[in-house]
């Protein structure tokens, strides 16, 4: 007689863990999310503030097998009486705990007279919202870049359409580094329940209207950090090649955007639900 009893635990288990599998798309129409099968995950605090916060966060993101740290060197607030950053002993706190645990570094450059200093300290440049339409900053990064080929993460302006933002980024490119990742962080709109109104849509169209790769700063349109982890799983379900996270040590007393920013602890529980989301579209978290 055969025995057709059902092992219970073993089901029950089953119907808990489904096996993961790739989705498979939607019939006749494209996907612009699957440019790349890696979501580069840029971490670190807002701003640098000094050698100790900056090497908790390093040793953190070292630790969870991920490339990149940023971290703010020049800060452009809109206050002038705000913590303006370290400048260059920024750069070099960077540039020596991004050696130290093998992390690629990346940081805003807000002058066109910081360039070539910037350049020399790290890895990445990133030209922030509010220099969007520099033409000035823009040609001058893409100079000099142009032999280097260092990224250039490019942010979209607080008021600008996406014309006019790939428009802005062939001033970067036409000196020859093509090396360029769009970041959408956020527009100002009517809205006020957060900092600023991410456009997720921004995703796909960039996909469809260009070849750049986009990522997806989602601390700055939350504003505080319970926001962050659903913006954070809305920019991996729509497509993204890489996120943008602010993380502190101590976030209560951050010298910059502290209501915003995740613990360290925080930051790798938010990880791991990364890594399983990710995985249902066949890509992975580097």
């Amino acid at each position: 007689m055969t025995d057709t009893t059902t092992d219970t635990s073993t089901a029950s288990a089953s119907a808990a863990s489904p096996a993961k599998t790739k989705l498979k798309g939607v019939k006749g129409l494209p996907d612009y999310g699957t440019r790349t099968d890696e979501i580069t995950l840029y971490a670190g605090p807002c701003a640098v503030e000094s050698p100790e916060q900056f090497e908790t966060v390093a040793r953190c993101i070292a630790s969870a097998g991920l490339s990149w740290i940023r971290g703010g060197a020049f800060k452009p607030r809109t206050n002038p009486h705000s913590f303006q950053g370290l400048g260059e002993e920024g750069l070099q706190i960077m540039h020596e705990y991004g050696g130290k645990y093998g992390l690629k570094t990346l940081t805003e450059v807000m002058d066109s007279a910081h360039c070539e200093m910037v350049h020399s300290y790290v890895d990445g440049l990133q030209i922030g919202a509010r220099n969007c339409q520099n033409f000035s900053l823009l040609k001058n990064v893409g100079e000099v870049t142009a032999t280097s080929h260092k990224m250039v993460l490019f942010k979209r302006g607080l008021a600008n359409s996406i014309s006019e933002w790939l428009s802005a980024t062939d001033y970067i490119t036409m000196k020859g580094n093509d090396n360029v990742v769009l970041c959408e962080r956020g527009l100002r709109t009517f809205e006020t329940a957060t900092r600023f109104t991410l456009d997720i849509s921004a995703v796909p169209v960039i996909h469809k209207q260009s070849l750049f790769p986009i990522c997806v700063d989602v601390s700055h349109p939350a504003g505080v950090r319970d926001l962050v982890p659903p913006l954070a799983r809305a920019a991996i379900a729509a497509g993204c090649d890489s996120i943008m996270i602010e993380v502190h040590p101590d976030p209560a007393h951050a010298k910059s955007d502290n209501a915003q920013q995740l613990t360290p602890d925080q930051f790798l529980d938010l990880l791991a639900d990364l890594r399983e989301i990710a995985a249902v579209f066949g890509k992975r978290i580097v």
